[in-house]
């Protein structure tokens, strides 16, 4: 994935998931993209409290007041991100490389929850002001975005996403 506004869903929706399970999320990701007018950044960075009062009340999002603000200041430290970088995409892909990290594992019990990769992502967001972005959720925002394979080998996907040609 490498559209800067589907990456920033991502982002947001891996940050909402925080501390709940990940089918909460995506049942009500069609509320959230109302909700947050699409993911477009340049809308939610402008919210103020009557946007924070109308997102309390929907049902149909996690109705957390700090998930909410952390989105709007998400917004806010995207757009600066973008203004200083290439583009969201180059940035996060930078992390590994920029191009998915092809790993090879046979069971599930050695797939981290976190990586030096996600680490690094971390601490960077957060030192530009990003907010629920923690390692973990880092990673998994590493994983749905495809920059890391984490499939099994005994999966089809992996070899699909490339998995074969690569190792480890």
């Amino acid at each position: 994935m490498h559209d800067d506004r589907e990456l920033f869903e991502f982002l947001i929706l891996e940050g909402a998931q925080a501390g709940l399970s990940w089918i909460t999320i995506l049942k009500k990701r069609k509320s959230y993209r109302k909700a947050f007018d699409g993911f477009r950044a340049e809308k939610i960075a402008r919210y103020g409290t009557r946007d924070v009062k109308r997102l309390l009340g929907d049902a149909g999002i996690v109705r957390n007041r700090l998930k909410i603000a952390a989105t709007i200041e998400n917004a806010k430290a995207f757009l600066a991100l973008r203004e200083e970088m290439e583009s969201f995409d180059a940035y996060l892909w930078s992390f590994v490389g920029g191009k998915p990290k092809q790993n090879r594992w046979r069971s599930m019990v050695e797939v981290p929850a976190r990586t030096a990769e996600s680490d690094a992502m971390s601490r960077d967001l957060l030192r530009r002001g990003f907010k629920f972005v923690g390692s973990t959720i880092c990673y998994a925002l590493m994983q749905a975005t495809g920059m890391v394979n984490d499939h099994l080998v005994t999966c089809s996907r992996h070899a699909e996403l490339g998995g074969a040609t690569r190792r480890k």
